[in-house]
């Protein structure tokens, strides 16, 4: 179920997002905050799992293939 959200912005602030949703093909502001917010959420994710990292003993190679698993960990939709 979607709710609704207001959200009030300085006019600088505004005119970018909709200077961002205009230039960046987004539907909506709507649609361009969520894609933030999920953005957010995932480097969030990914911090939390780095300072995990940190804590934890040295297990193996940090490649290429180590990195896309923790992008994958922690739901960025770009890791292949």
């Amino acid at each position: 179920m979607n709710r609704t959200m207001n959200i009030s912005l300085p006019e600088s602030l505004r005119l970018y997002v909709n200077e961002q949703v205009e230039r960046r093909g987004y539907g909506s502001s709507s649609e361009y905050m969520r894609e933030l917010i999920r953005r957010d959420r995932s480097r969030e994710a990914m911090r939390a799992l780095i300072l995990e990292g940190l804590e934890s003993p040295v297990g193996g190679p940090a490649d290429e293939a180590f990195f896309a698993s923790l992008q994958k960990r922690a739901g960025d939709d770009s890791a292949k």
